[in-house]
């Protein structure tokens, strides 16, 4: 069998610090020269959160520790690196556990089962382990290629996938394999998605990816941290059901049993073009410390006991920028109109990191979201949810100037957004047709969102920048509702302007369930109230309209002055 081992293989791509192409290095290098690098270089972005939870973070924290304390994490920070003696204890406990590194080894193959096959010997092509690519029912929209034509992997790209598989595999029926004894008529059914396919991942970025994995790595306080995959006993057809163990348990879960199949091509390249994968173990339930997803206290079941909120992961919306879930994202619990939401473990510790003074105000903090969006039964792919956004560390304390103020901002682009909306349906009631139905075309309000997106994210590096300068925050409302007002009369005026004649008289109609009373629907009309509603939801850019009517107003009161004979002298 060929080796190919990730402890020094350069499957990884890291991002220098001072720009150029990704390097390719292995497990060992990456670490060791962590500060030096920006981040990885992925083909999919959710590859990103599959490599770090599966390899990276294990590794650190296996040969480590996790910090115990909130002054050890910023310690560990403030170092900006790993020390000569964390570099060494790394490379010692890659080099212990050397063999089950390699991806291939014909008896503990990484991440993998060996000899998986099934009763009649069958594989599957690489392409079911590729989300973008036509496999079974999964056919993704555009695909240049279909089922029959051979998809060939490096190894490199074979290792990310497999990665991908365990984290976010699709559910339903999974191949039955020889020594499942679960698996009926050679399939195994009910298998749900892999674990980070029912989260709503975040994943805080730093400068460095030294300091990106530190920012990962929960404070434990002693808790239990179990073993990584490669410190369990080799992986075997049968699966079970259960919970994870500890932390490392929890990020190298194998959710499915796959075995690689390489061969070499024509010019002897070593590729990856068949594969077996079949059911794995199945997490009896989402860890309340799972540290990667903020979550969503929902009403209680009538038979649950105590009728206690059930406290769930909360995922993505789909279609929707990050910021447009601010509220869910900023810590430590916040309520609206949808429910009450927890931000995840990992963005409350660096917000009491910040409190502590342990990372600056202005530090430059990014977010970035995954999510996968599945149907059928979450037996296909239809979308990835993937964004970025930077995140002043202040909006993370709950009572800060920078949280209020970015609260409203994302409050007042939705309000504008509804506001937009009436526009639309008062100027379609005025010549006599029905409003656009919220679930059905595309009302102008979204492409308002898409419009005021490029300002909100210009807004949050802005306030990160100004590390809570209350003179600058202001300066930054100002500025923010006065491109907000620019752009969102733009796309009124389009409404307007599209609007047919009849819309000018308008039309009169009998108000339901109010007998007697009517409503008079008309351009005028819808026009004065839109103005209404855009003055109530930015107070600072209605003032400043207010004030320059009035200069208006006396200017024009000046000229006609003038006008009727008045003079002044030179």
């Amino acid at each position: 069998m060929p080796v190919y081992n990730l402890a020094d293989e350069p499957w990884l791509a890291p991002r220098l610090l001072d720009g150029g192409p990704p390097v390719h290095l292995g497990i060992a290098e990456t670490l060791t020269r962590a500060d030096e690098f920006d981040g990885l270089s992925v083909d999919f972005a959710t590859q990103l959160p599959a490599v770090l939870r599966q390899v990276l973070l294990p590794v650190v924290v296996a040969a480590l520790g996790a910090p115990e304390t909130a002054a050890a994490q910023g310690e560990r920070l403030a170092r900006g690196g790993f020390t000569v003696r964390e570099k060494e204890r790394l490379l010692a406990y890659l080099a212990e556990h050397r063999a089950r590194f390699d991806l291939f080894d014909e008896a503990v193959p990484f991440a993998q089962v060996a000899g998986l096959r099934t009763a009649k010997g069958e594989t599957k092509g690489a392409a079911v382990l590729v989300v973008t690519a036509a496999s079974g029912n999964n056919v993704p929209l555009f695909a240049s290629r279909s089922d029959a034509d051979q998809l060939d992997l490096t190894p490199a790209q074979a290792v990310h996938w497999l990665l991908h598989t365990h984290c976010w595999d699709t559910a339903a029926i999974k191949t039955g394999v020889v020594g499942d004894d679960k698996a009926k008529a050679g399939k195994t059914m009910g298998n749900p998605t892999g674990p980070l396919g029912q989260l709503g991942v975040i994943v805080p970025m730093g400068r460095t990816l030294y300091e990106t994995l530190q920012l990962n790595i929960p404070v434990t306080a002693g808790a239990n941290l179990g073993k990584p995959q490669w410190e369990r006993p080799p992986g075997t057809p049968a699966w079970e059901q259960r919970s994870a163990t500890g932390l490392l348990d929890l990020w190298t879960w194998q959710a499915r049993r796959v075995r690689l199949i390489p061969h070499q091509d024509d010019g002897g390249a070593l590729k990856v073009a068949r594969v077996v994968i079949s059911a794995g173990d199945r997490l009896s339930t989402t860890p309340e410390w799972e540290p990667h997803t903020a979550w969503t206290f929902t009403a209680p079941a009538k038979k649950t006991p105590n009728h206690a909120p059930e406290r769930r992961p909360r995922r993505h919306p789909q279609g929707k920028a990050v910021w447009r879930g601010l509220d869910a994202l900023l810590a430590p619990v916040r309520q609206n109109d949808e429910g009450v939401f927890e931000t995840s473990v990992l963005l409350d510790r660096i917000g009491a990191l910040q409190e502590d003074a342990q990372l600056p105000a202005d530090y430059p903090l990014r977010v970035e979201t995954f999510g996968m969006v599945y149907g059928t039964q979450s037996s296909v792919v239809e979308d990835v949810v993937h964004d970025t956004i930077p995140l002043p560390l202040l909006a993370l304390q709950q009572d800060s100037g920078t949280r209020l103020f970015l609260l409203d901002v994302a409050e007042q682009a939705e309000r504008l957004a509804r506001a937009l909306n009436d526009l639309s349906a008062d100027l379609r009631r005025a010549i006599g047709a029905d409003p656009i139905p919220w679930d059905k075309g595309q009302r102008p309000g979204e492409p308002l969102l898409h419009v005021l997106d490029r300002l909100v994210r210009r807004m949050l590096a802005g306030a990160r920048a100004a590390g809570g300068d209350e003179e600058l925050l202001e300066r930054g409302r100002f500025a923010w509702e006065e491109a907000a007002a620019r752009r969102t009369w733009e796309q009124a005026a389009a409404l307007l302007a599209a609007a047919p004649a009849g819309a000018f008289t308008g039309r009169t109609v009998s108000q339901t369930g109010k007998q007697g009373k009517t409503r008079t629907f008309s351009l005028g009309r819808a026009a004065d109230k839109f103005r209404r509603e855009v003055h109530d939801i930015l107070p600072r850019h209605a003032h400043t309209a207010r004030a320059t009517a009035r200069d208006r107003s006396g200017a024009l009161d000046d000229t006609e002055n003038l006008s009727s004979g008045d003079h002044v002298d030179d």
